[in-house]
């Protein structure tokens, strides 16, 4: 099949395009949910650098601070792996690989938004560790990982059901 040919509709949503159309609306789809992922990992971490910085960043206690510098490692590579399909695209621009970049790219992103999750319960259970007990970021943590389980796994199964 040439490039300017349209693909038969194998994908059972009603589009007429070619396979360089579909991985180019693919792309746009991925780079916007990139976008919308990057702000909540921008504030996160921006909210987590501040803490550093502040007078009573001395009071955190040996487990807050390993929660703490375990949750810089997770913004940061919450980043890092958001930028990573940008990256790539900078890279293989112009050779025909869009295809391979969105299937990579997808697999990025869902990398990408476990750690997400991961950091925003992280962050929750800190600050209600510190604010609070102990006792009341353990059940921040666990009701955090079930609203997450429930939003991103459960949620989406439920719909394709429909």
């Amino acid at each position: 099949m040439t490039h300017d040919a349209v693909a038969p509709d194998d994908s059972g949503d009603g589009r007429d395009e070619t396979d360089n159309e579909r991985a180019d609306r693919n792309w746009d789809e991925l780079m916007q949910e990139l976008r919308v992922m990057q702000t909540g990992t921008q504030v996160l971490s921006g909210f987590l650098l501040a803490v550093a910085f502040q007078p009573r960043f001395t009071e955190l206690d040996d487990v807050q601070r390993g929660l703490y510098i375990v949750l810089v490692c997770l913004a940061a590579t919450a980043t890092i792996l958001s930028l990573t399909p940008v990256s790539m695209h900078r890279q293989l621009f112009g050779l025909r690989r869009k295809p391979d970049l969105v299937r990579f790219g997808a697999r990025v992103v869902k990398w990408a938004l476990l750690v997400n999750g991961a950091l925003a319960i992280g962050v929750t259970t800190l600050v209600v560790d510190f604010a609070l007990s102990r006792w009341s970021a353990a059940i921040a943590l666990t009701l955090g990982t079930v609203v997450v389980l429930a939003l991103w796994l459960l949620l989406p199964r439920r719909v394709n059901r429909t």
